[in-house]
């Protein structure tokens, strides 16, 4: 049984992909509503993040779990229609934010209800801009990282979704931040976020300039989305006994990786995904989030980057200007 907010439409409008491939494979479709299981709400969604893992699911190269819906979108923004009769931590007309195993770029969405957050004074807009980026930041840097006050930390890519949260939070566990960025633009924005020592990778030697910054030290932990050759120059800038959390491959895997550095200063290298997580698992990180980090997010500490809005009918836009190499911050599709 389920209680829902009168009237409902009985189709939605989705993003399909209609064959692995470029941005112009996209489509929307019109298709059923989802059908509301035990611990789940019915979300009409206001906004959508884009992610690079949308990029890679549209490329055939990261498929939705078995159980997830295979629509695109892994974190949304919107307000409650429809819940199974077991869900009692949720009310129709409450506006939340929500992590997703996909579904996400649609008109409406299923949510587990332990695995969303209220939007309290955030906008759809930023509260579709952060689950994502948060939930996977907190997972590696704070759970498995234990990232600690008067450590420094080595974040690459410092603008992306990922590195400017990354960024605010270090900071605000009481870290120093070094972070790696691709331009001038980008190293201002890095600066605005709190970053101590920002490198442009273009023009500096990032192992060079870590090492001077900590004065031949290194840094306590590295948080990569870009692997490839990063990896090798990770380890020589690592602390003895730094951990280096692999969040992303942008760059592929390590050729030819020596792993010498590794045994010599006893580093721990780790990663891990978010979307193939248990509810239980997304669940417990919701919690953390809750009562650790959403208090700063309320009164504008922490606050996501909105760069570019677009509707969803114009998502193959979106998916261009995310691989363009350009972006600083978050991509949002909204259902207006």
């Amino acid at each position: 049984m389920t209680h829902v907010q009168q009237p409902l439409p009985t189709a939605m409008t989705v993003v399909n992909i209609i064959e692995p491939g470029g941005p112009e494979k996209l489509q929307l479709i019109e298709k059923p509503l989802p059908r509301i299981s035990a611990g789940y709400l019915l979300v009409k969604v206001e906004a959508a993040g884009v992610n690079r893992p949308d990029i890679f699911q549209r490329k055939g190269s990261y498929p939705p779990p078995p159980d997830a819906s295979p629509i695109m979108g892994l974190e949304i923004a919107g307000t409650v229609v429809a819940k199974a009769d077991d869900v009692d931590n949720w009310q129709l007309g409450d506006r939340l934010c929500a992590l997703v195993a996909g579904g996400g770029y649609a008109e409406y969405c299923l949510v587990h209800k332990d695995i969303a957050l209220p939007l309290g004074n955030l906008s759809f807009i930023e509260g579709a801009a952060i689950p994502e980026n948060l939930f996977t930041v907190w997972a590696n840097m704070c759970q498995i990282g234990q990232l600690k006050e008067d450590e420094t930390v080595l974040i690459h890519g410092g603008t992306s979704g990922i590195g400017s949260v990354a960024i605010q939070l270090a900071k605000a566990i009481g870290a120093t931040v070094i972070t790696t960025v691709g331009s001038e633009e980008k190293a201002s924005v890095a600066k605005a976020l709190g970053a101590d020592c920002i490198i442009n990778y273009r023009t500096d030697d990032f192992v060079e300039a870590t090492k001077t910054f900590t004065l031949s030290r290194g840094v306590d932990m590295v948080i990569d989305i870009i692997g490839g050759d990063y990896v090798a120059k990770n380890y020589l800038v690592a602390a003895k006994f730094a951990r280096i959390i692999q969040i992303g491959m942008m760059k592929g895997n390590p050729e030819q990786l020596n792993m010498m550095p590794l045994m010599v200063k006893r580093l721990t290298h780790t990663g891990s995904t978010m979307r193939s997580r248990s509810i239980e698992e997304k669940a417990q990180i919701t919690r953390e989030l809750q009562s650790q980090v959403w208090p700063m997010l309320q009164n504008g500490k922490i606050k996501p980057i909105i760069n570019k809005c677009y509707a969803l009918s114009k998502v193959k836009e979106a998916h261009e200007y995310m691989e363009s190499g350009e972006l600083i911050g978050k991509i949002v599709l909204t259902n207006k």
